[in-house]
């Protein structure tokens, strides 16, 4: 990947604060993804509806967003990708207004299907423009920066917005983070170069891309840790409260000490990933599945829980950075539409884990959804490490 070429010098200052833009753009895509979760009584009450029901406000962006990943980068492909970075904001801003203000619940899920639009095509522009900005050197460190995000929304987003929502209302905390989305938008339009489309994402690329065997080894792992991820972590809440025994207070502790592990493991495994991607995210496979599969074991004791969930955050953490890594790799030539198939995969995966999840929570229980969590991250170490010996 090279770096753009513009017509006069741009700092290093300038460009690496276009990457923390890019970043704080990602943040405030998360943080209205995943944002429900904490809200998800208080809506559900506001509109009359069941919490089962509400939930759809989690697995529809997903879903949504794992069309739009391909979609949109393919429908804009021609376009600079700066002025399509700064459309998108604006869509995540109008979708957050449109959530606070709306009367009916059906509103409600025309704004969520908005930050799925968002996600997919904000997140695959977005995230694989680190080598367009950056020094080749530098790529690893910006690319980490860049997902530093992801863990940010469940530590620093999430909780804000919880706390705002139930002081104001959870119509205030959607505001506040339309607020937010107008100001990165403002952040892109200032700090961002042009950056007119280097290689055409066409539908023909993707399909190749997909032929590619290093892209099916990286759907195959990206899959089954995903899955293991997010079909465990859903429900991670209700373990902690019925099998660990905390309260309410305590379980939002550590799950601060999770998310707080989780930005260490991102930007750990960013320099990691650069020596050995391989190692790398097949020690995050690993952690991950030591975490899930020994917390029906020991996590019934909260030092047990709490060691096992700051293990887990630290692997988790560096999971979207190698994933990414994984697919950018298997097409060197192809960044963006390797960041397409990426966000794709991960978005669909992350709605089918936690609906398979809850089906295994209610026909058996949260301990045995951490036990198939476990497996299924094992499983990716496993994979990974057969499928990618020959080098």
């Amino acid at each position: 990947m090279s770096t753009t070429t513009l017509t006069r010098p741009r700092s290093p200052l300038i460009n690496w604060l276009a990457v923390a833009s890019l970043m704080l753009g990602i943040f405030a895509i998360v943080t209205s993804e995943i944002l429900p979760i904490g809200l998800l009584t208080a809506i559900g009450a506001d509109f009359g509806i069941s919490d089962g029901t509400t939930g759809l406000t989690m697995a529809l962006p997903g879903i949504v967003a794992a069309i739009a990943a391909p979609a949109v980068t393919v429908a804009t492909a021609r376009l600079d990708r700066r002025v399509m970075l700064c459309v998108l904001m604006a869509v995540l801003a109008a979708a957050d207004v449109l959530a606070a203000v709306g009367n009916s619940y059906w509103i409600m899920l025309i704004s969520r299907v908005l930050v799925g639009l968002t996600i997919g095509g904000f997140w695959s522009i977005g995230a694989g423009l680190a080598g367009r900005l950056v020094p080749p050197a530098a790529v690893g460190t910006a690319t980490a920066v860049i997902f530093s995000a992801v863990p940010l929304g469940s530590v620093l987003g999430v909780p804000a917005g919880t706390f705002i929502g139930h002081i104001a209302g959870w119509r205030i905390a959607f505001l506040v983070l339309a607020a937010l989305a107008i100001l990165v938008l403002a952040a892109l339009l200032v700090l961002l170069p042009p950056l007119p489309a280097h290689q055409v994402t066409s539908a023909r690329v993707l399909l190749d891309l997909l032929r590619n065997r290093g892209a099916k080894i990286a759907l195959l792992t990206t899959f089954l840790i995903v899955l293991a991820h997010f079909g465990t972590y859903t429900y991670v809440t209700p373990f902690l409260e019925h099998v660990t025994g905390l309260h309410s207070a305590a379980v939002s502790v550590v799950l601060l000490a999770y998310g707080i592990a989780g930005i260490a493991g991102n930007f750990l495994a960013g320099k990691a990933a650069a020596a050995s991607l391989r190692h790398t995210f097949a020690a995050c496979g690993c952690l991950i599945a030591a975490s899930t599969l020994l917390l029906p074991l020991i996590g019934t004791t909260p030092v047990g829980a709490v060691v096992l969930l700051v293990l887990w955050g630290l692997a988790y953490g560096g999971v979207p950075v190698c994933s990414q890594a994984s697919f950018i790799n298997s097409a060197p030539d192809t960044p963006e539409g390797a960041t397409v198939v990426f966000t794709s995969s991960f978005q669909a995966t992350f709605a089918l884990g936690a609906f398979l999840g809850g089906r295994v929570v209610d026909a058996f229980s949260v301990s045995t959804v951490m036990i198939c969590g476990g497996l299924s991250a094992f499983l990716m170490a496993a994979s990974l490490w057969s499928l990618t010996r020959s080098g």
